[in-house]
């Protein structure tokens, strides 16, 4: 089966064919002037044949009229075959024979209902994205898919549901990509999926972001509760970094700039004080040690 692409129908400026209609009028006009006068003379009238023939092209020149407003192309199909579209806005004419269909080609918005699915660690969230499209190829739209709006609507909650099984809601490990926290890479992998899914019909996608993201209302406490949890444990992780870090530096420019010099009993207890007035989730209280840390 060979795909249907759009192309430009054969077409007239609707003016010129208005021009050419007014002309046949003034003809006809003669005619029938020019049959009176062969009628009352008894004569058998000769301009009648060339005047039905005027006649019948006066009126076949009607149907052949059409318009074209910005941002809509109109489909044409004559005899079962289809014969091109027009995307440019004004009066033209064209075959009065062939049958035409209006395509809109302004920018739509598809918002997705909220859906269930799980995620790509088995969790159960609801997920629900807008997709903006457009109808680029006018011809694929009208004979390649049944209803290209119902089209878009299915094949984008098919994406949608596709991509979040191959994303985690959230992840706290560095590297790795989740729902929540790259919502600019999904959006990008989201409309790349619809994009794919919608070319046969002729659809073009703007843009495509998730709307709605959230856990299911039956695990939502507890999985609230381990985010806490995870978030927690990451910020003590960094806490931890750069507590080591300090220390590190802190006995660096000790033993560089000569100020002390510690051995690694001495060096243990700093490490171990420092730590504990960095780490510490409560303000520390200094111990002044007047004495030997040997007696």
């Amino acid at each position: 089966m060979n795909a249907i692409q759009e192309r430009n129908v054969f077409r007239l400026s609707g003016w010129a064919v208005v021009a050419l209609d007014l002309l046949l009028a003034a003809v006809l006009v003669g005619s029938i002037v020019s049959i009176a006068g062969s009628a009352k003379d008894g004569e058998f009238p000769l301009a009648l044949i060339p005047f039905f023939l005027l006649m019948i092209g006066w009126i076949l020149l009607k149907p052949g009229y059409f318009l074209v407003h910005p941002n809509e192309a109109k489909v044409f199909v004559f005899l079962g075959k289809y014969v091109g579209s027009e995307r440019r806005p004004g009066f033209h004419w064209t075959n009065p024979f062939a049958v035409r269909r209006k395509v809109s080609l302004r920018m739509n918005n598809f918002n997705s209902p909220t859906i269930k699915v799980n995620d790509s660690l088995g969790n159960p969230i609801e997920i629900a994205a807008v997709v903006v499209w457009r109808v680029s190829d006018s011809a694929k739209a009208t004979f390649d898919v049944e209803n290209y709006v119902d089209f878009v609507s299915i094949q984008s909650e098919t994406a949608i549901r596709q991509l979040a099984s191959h994303y985690p809601y959230d992840v706290h490990e560095a590297g790795k990509k989740s729902l929540r926290g790259d919502p600019d890479d999904i959006s990008l992998a989201l409309r790349s999926q619809v994009q794919e899914r919608l070319l046969i019909a002729g659809i073009e996608v703007h843009e495509a972001r998730i709307s709605h993201l959230a856990y299911a209302p039956e695990i939502a406490q507890a999985m609230l509760r381990r985010q806490q949890a995870e978030a927690i444990i990451a910020a003590r992780r960094q806490i931890v970094d750069g507590a080591v870090g300090m220390v590190q530096m802190a006995l660096h420019d000790l033993e560089e700039s000569g100020v002390v010099k510690l051995d690694e009993e001495r060096k243990a207890a700093m490490v171990n004080n420092l730590l504990v007035a960095l780490v510490s989730e409560s303000e520390a209280q200094p111990v002044i040690n007047t004495g030997s840390l040997y007696t």
